[in-house]
């Protein structure tokens, strides 16, 4: 049974959301649409940015967990931007709301673990210092950020599959070749 509920929360928010902005969703109004009492809501959430987080972060578990490796990486990002698109208004609404800020943090968070498990699974064994790892990942995050921003910024646009697929074409080896110049340093 409590699975149930809190699955009864999140698909009632998640519904709400495709209806309406997010500055327009109260608890009550998610409580209202699920059939349970705000207690109920405060026992699974302490709050609706409480909620989004994790939303976010069981989506992206189960996407990382689905697509765990680099022969994959292109495969789990149209599994993203499937699952982004599919649910446009929904992302559209929470990153124009006042918790943008927040939805861009956890978005940081799951750029970098996307990211750490790319670099390992390129690294295959391989070894390079600590701190050129951290270098590698730092620079695939901000990258992956950016391009992440710039599509919720332009409207989360079904563009993006073009951009990807040229990004995949340019920055082919590229990693590789970063690991291989700090092996030989």
């Amino acid at each position: 049974m409590p699975n149930f509920t809190y699955n009864a929360i999140k698909a009632s928010f998640i519904k709400l959301l495709n209806e309406r902005p997010l500055a327009q969703i109260k608890v009550k109004d998610i409580v209202a649409d699920c059939g349970v009492n705000r207690n109920t809501f405060y026992y699974y959430f302490h709050d609706i940015p409480s909620l989004i987080e994790d939303m976010v972060t069981e989506q992206a578990e189960y996407i990382i967990q689905k697509y765990p490796s680099a022969n994959t990486i292109e495969d789990f990002f149209e599994t993203v931007i499937d699952y982004i698109l599919k649910n446009r208004t929904m992302f559209l609404h929470i990153y124009n709301s006042v918790n943008r800020e927040l939805f861009e943090q956890y978005l940081w968070q799951v750029c970098e673990r996307v990211v750490i498990l790319y670099v390992d699974s390129v690294l295959d064994g391989r070894q390079i210092r600590p701190e050129d790892r951290s270098i590698i990942v730092q620079y695939l995050k901000a990258l992956s950020f950016g391009i992440a921003s710039a599509w919720l910024q332009s409207g989360l646009t079904e563009e993006i599959r073009l951009t990807f697929e040229r990004i995949y074409q340019l920055k082919k080896g590229t990693v590789e070749e970063m690991i291989r110049r700090f092996e030989t340093e």
